[in-house]
């Protein structure tokens, strides 16, 4: 059946975020990518309106045939890749952190399969077992830290751009019951683990989210533009509405998020203050006295007798340090 430019149009206006033009032009690996991140996070949606005549003529089009070699190098792509397999993987430490051995499958699965998902999109197709290796293999090196999620991702996004190649047909032939199946199942297993863990413990969860962007901020902090792009990217819908003369409700919150942000940071400073028993205004040498100090004394060959609190004591001491001498580096220009 034919497509025609005005229906997809009304689709991408009515329900673009969550891909319905793309279910219309047969994109349903599109489709699933918008229907999880609300429309490619509203902007990827409102850029696709000058891209819709295109894709409803390739949609009319006769089949691709096969090509044999590789589309050329997208850094648009690239970087879709690269945010979605971070997304992927924040979503899953949110709702699956909790699971045995979540560090070494879960979390390298669900960043790979994001940046999978994207390689999926339109004309081109990546190698899932390459990708998944990839993943697998780079975790175990990150084991046990959040911010492991960037290097998964970046590995595994090079891995599929390694591997990008054409399709052999663009143009989806399965009956459209089948494919809205596979593609809510999709979006349940995606969906599942995020609600239950938000309605459970919704507060652990914002603090969860919380501590994630604190996190960053701390890895970033030592290159003020990293970190200034960061700030900008977290207050973008804020800024925007600002900018179109909105103001409260929505747009606000994002601001008080930011600023939650920044007060959790404030908190986790003193905290590590106190782990390592030092004042506010001890320098650079005295944290390291006093780390070398207490991981003399909490060291867990030391304790055998109590070796649980001294492991948590030991960890606790060594993240301070490492978070107290991460701030105490001069900030580059």
């Amino acid at each position: 059946m034919a497509k025609h430019l005005v229906v997809a149009i009304a689709l991408w206006a009515v329900g673009g975020p969550a891909g319905l033009h793309h279910l219309y032009l047969g994109r349903d690996n599109h489709a699933l990518l918008w229907m999880l991140t609300l429309g490619g996070f509203g902007i990827g949606w409102l850029w696709e309106l000058w891209l819709l005549p295109g894709w409803v003529a390739e949609a009319n089009g006769a089949p691709d045939l096969p090509n044999s070699q590789p589309p050329p190098l997208n850094p648009l792509r690239f970087l879709g890749q690269a945010l979605v397999g971070i997304y992927f993987g924040v979503v899953a430490l949110i709702g699956l952190s909790t699971l045995p051995g979540f560090y070494l499958l879960a979390l390298p699965l669900a960043v790979s399969l994001g940046v999978h998902l994207v390689s999926e999109v339109g004309n081109q197709a990546s190698n899932l077992q390459a990708t998944l290796m990839a993943a697998f293999i780079t975790a175990p090196i990150f084991y046990g830290h959040s911010l492991g999620i960037l290097p998964i991702t970046l590995t595994t996004s090079v891995t599929a751009q390694n591997y990008r190649c054409y399709k052999t047909s663009n143009r989806t032939k399965k009956k459209l019951s089948l494919r809205l199946y596979r593609l809510g199942l999709a979006y349940l297993a995606f969906t599942t683990p995020l609600a239950y863990s938000a309605f459970s413990n919704t507060a652990a969860t914002a603090n969860y989210i919380a501590s994630m962007i604190g996190a960053a901020l701390d890895y970033v902090s030592v290159f003020p533009s990293l970190s200034g792009i960061l700030e900008s990217v977290l207050l973008l819908p804020y800024r925007a509405g600002k900018m179109l003369g909105l103001s409260g409700g929505y747009f606000q919150e994002w601001e008080d998020i930011f600023k939650f942000v920044q007060s959790f940071q404030n908190e986790k400073r003193q905290m590590a203050y106190q782990i390592l028993g030092i004042p506010n205004d001890a320098t650079p040498e005295e944290i390291t006295k006093s780390y070398r100090e207490l991981v003399k004394i909490w060291h867990p060959d030391h304790n055998r007798h109590q070796v649980a609190e001294a492991e948590r004591r030991f960890i606790e001491v060594q993240a301070a340090y490492e978070f107290l001498m991460q701030a105490k580096k001069p900030k580059f220009a």
